[in-house]
């Protein structure tokens, strides 16, 4: 209980007094995620409503595919971007390794076909109510994959929300490919590893917190935008 208080109390204190560390790891923080939510977002969304759209050989495997890639393990992504971006790698020229380049390449496979996966079930509903329609208009593939991303904008944000989410709280892999470098690749899940293992757990615990801050007030951010798209429809 103890360190739950210091924690808070903590966390109160590095916010108040705007502490220089706290605020450089706080908007590396966000750059990364973020970034990497719009980059996944542009493949996701589109490939998710492409796939609900689309007939074609083997789209249940795929599909398939795609569900099971939802639970992939993100050390083992980011060993497979470490083996990539490494000297004796294919892309080690780049020279991305160690840098946030790299974190937010991890992240972007890590939260790709979760994205996907849920715009992909999304658009399906859709798509079953609105077929008929969009056959009788002679819309293309195109137009009725735009049509049904705008038309699911609200419940796709449950997608993006998803992928924040799980990208936000990502350590495995951002560990492997960004070193948890102070000054340069260190982010809140990196530095509330290296605070516990110093046994620094006020601190770590106050780390915590201000991530978990982050993560309402970004959702809060979000559902606020949607109550106002449906007020402005009312």
């Amino acid at each position: 209980m103890d360190e739950i208080l210091h924690g808070t109390y903590e966390a109160a204190r590095l916010i108040v007094t705007l502490d220089r560390d706290l605020l450089e790891i706080i908007v590396l923080s966000l750059k990364v995620t973020l970034t990497a939510v719009a980059i996944a977002s542009l493949i996701g969304l589109p490939m998710g409503a492409w796939l609900a759209v689309n007939r074609f050989r083997f789209r249940r495997i795929v599909i398939a595919v795609l569900n099971a890639l939802m639970g992939l393990p993100p050390v083992v992504v980011g060993l497979f971007v470490y083996m990539m971006l490494s000297r004796s790698g294919p892309f080690g020229a780049m020279g991305l390794l160690f840098t946030p380049s790299a974190m937010i390449i991890a992240q972007v496979l890590i939260i790709t076909p979760l994205i996907a996966s849920i715009s992909h079930q999304t658009i399906r509903d859709l798509w079953a109510q609105y077929h008929d329609l969009l056959i009788s208009l002679n819309a293309t593939r195109g137009q009725r994959i735009m049509s049904l991303l705008w038309d699911g904008r609200r419940a796709l944000l449950t997608a993006m929300l998803a992928g924040f989410g799980r990208a936000v709280g990502e350590v495995g892999a951002i560990m492997i490919v960004g070193g948890n470098i102070e000054h340069a690749t260190r982010v809140l899940t990196t530095a509330i590893a290296l605070e516990t293992g110093r046994g620094n757990f006020a601190f770590a615990m106050g780390l915590g917190m201000v991530l978990i801050a982050i993560a309402v007030l970004v959702n809060l951010a979000i559902h606020g935008l949607g109550r106002t798209e449906r007020s402005s429809v009312w």
